[in-house]
C-alpha cells in the first residue's frame, strides 16, 4: 500500500552536545526518538498524511537529551512533541488527532462520518494504555494468561468490521496507535518467552501482514533484534 510512500533521508540524532534548531521561527517540527514507540505513532501519522515537506523531523537521544529541549522546547522533556504555530504540544494520541485535523493532505485517518466507527475508535484508543501496561508487566513476571486475554481482545476487535483487515475495517489512527507496540512485543515475546502472539489469532496475524505493506509505517520500523535488545536491557537487566 503506497500510503506515504515518499522516501526521505532521515536527519541525525541530536544529543547533549548538539545545538538547537532555530526554535519558533515558523517551522513546524516534530521532536521524536527513532526507537520510541510513542514517537513512532506520530511519525507514522505524519508520513500517512504526506506531511514530510511540512513537518520537519527532529530526532533526539532520550538517553542523552539536549538541555535546550527541556529548557526551551518542552518542559516535560519527553518525546514526542510538536512545535506548531509557536506552541509545543505533547502526548502521542492527542498529537495524532491534531495532525489529522489541523493539516491538509493525505487521507483522513479518523471516521468523522461514521458514529459507530468513531465510538469504537475512541474505545480502542483508550484501551491502548491498558494493553501496553499488561504486556509490559508480563516481561518481568509470568503473566501469559493476562497477555493472552489482552491479545484476544485485539483479535475480537479486529472482527467487528468486515470492510477491511484493520481495526475499523479501513486503515485509521487506531492501527497507527497499536502498530509500534505490536512491532516490539511480537519479536520480544517470541524470543524471551517463546510466546507467539499470532498463534490462534488469524485476524491479528493478517493485520500485522497488512500493516507491513504500508510504506508510511515500514519507513519508521527498526531492526527487530535492535528492539529486542532495548527491551532486554530495560526489562530483564535486573533478573
Amino acid at each position: 500500500m503506497g500510503i506515504g510512500s515518499v522516501q526521505e533521508v532521515l536527519p541525525p540524532v541530536l544529543d547533549s552536545t548538539s545545538a538547537p534548531p532555530s526554535l519558533f521561527d515558523g517551522t513546524t517540527r516534530m521532536y521524536i526518538s527513532y526507537t520510541c514507540p510513542y514517537s513512532q505513532r506520530l511519525w507514522i501519522t505524519r508520513n500517512c498524511k504526506g506531511l514530510q515537506d511540512k513537518i520537519e523531523l527532529v530526532p533526539i537521544n532520550l538517553q542523552n537529551r539536549p538541555t535546550w529541549y527541556k529548557e526551551k522546547v518542552y518542559p516535560e522533556n519527553k518525546a514526542p512533541s510538536l512545535e506548531h504555530n509557536n506552541q509545543v504540544r505533547g502526548e502521542s494520541l492527542e498529537l495524532m488527532k491534531y495532525l489529522d485535523s489541523h493539516f491538509e493532505g493525505g487521507p483522513s485517518l479518523f471516521p468523522a462520518d461514521d458514529p459507530a466507527k468513531r465510538e469504537f475508535a475512541e474505545e480502542l484508543l483508550s484501551y491502548t494504555d491498558t494493553f501496553n501496561k499488561t504486556v509490559f508487566a508480563s516481561f518481568k513476571e509470568d503473566a501469559e494468561k493476562e497477555v493472552g486475554a489482552a491479545l484476544d481482545h485485539l483479535e475480537t476487535s479486529l472482527s467487528k468490521f468486515d470492510d477491511g483487515p484493520f481495526f475499523l475495517g479501513q486503515f485509521s489512527l487506531v492501527d497507527i496507535a497499536y502498530a509500534p507496540f505490536i512491532e516490539r512485543f511480537q519479536p520480544f515475546l517470541l524470543e524471551v518467552k517463546k510466546y507467539d502472539i499470532t498463534s490462534g489469532r488469524p485476524k491479528l496475524a493478517a493485520w500485522i501482514e497488512e500493516m507491513n505493506k504500508i510504506d508510511a509505517y515500514t519507513q519508521t520500523q527498526r531492526d527487530p533484534q535492535e528492539l529486542i535488545e532495548i527491551y532486554k536491557k530495560r526489562f530483564l537487566a535486573h533478573l
